[in-house]
C-alpha cells in the first residue's frame, strides 16, 4: 500500500484504507472517499491533488490525501 499523493494524474486508482481519527474518516467518507472506492487523479500541484470521485470534483491537501491509502 502507499498514499494517494503517490499517485500521478490520469491514474484511477482502489483505495485500500483510510488512516486517521473516526472524525477524518466520516469527513472522507462523506466526500464519498470509502475502502473499495475508485478515484481518479485529474491533477497534482506540490502534493496538493484534484480528485474524480463517482460524478464529482475534490481538492484535497496533501496532509489529507496522505491519509487515503490505496
Amino acid at each position: 500500500m502507499m498514499p494517494l499523493t503517490m499517485a500521478r494524474a490520469g491514474d484511477t486508482v482502489t483505495i485500500r484504507k483510510i488512516n486517521g481519527k473516526d472524525e477524518t474518516r466520516q469527513h472522507l467518507a462523506a466526500m464519498g472517499f470509502v475502502e473499495c472506492g475508485l478515484v481518479t487523479v485529474v491533477s497534482e500541484l506540490a502534493g496538493n491533488l484534484i480528485l474524480q470521485v463517482k460524478e464529482s470534483r475534490i481538492a484535497l491537501d496533501r496532509s489529507m490525501a496522505n491519509r487515503i491509502m490505496i
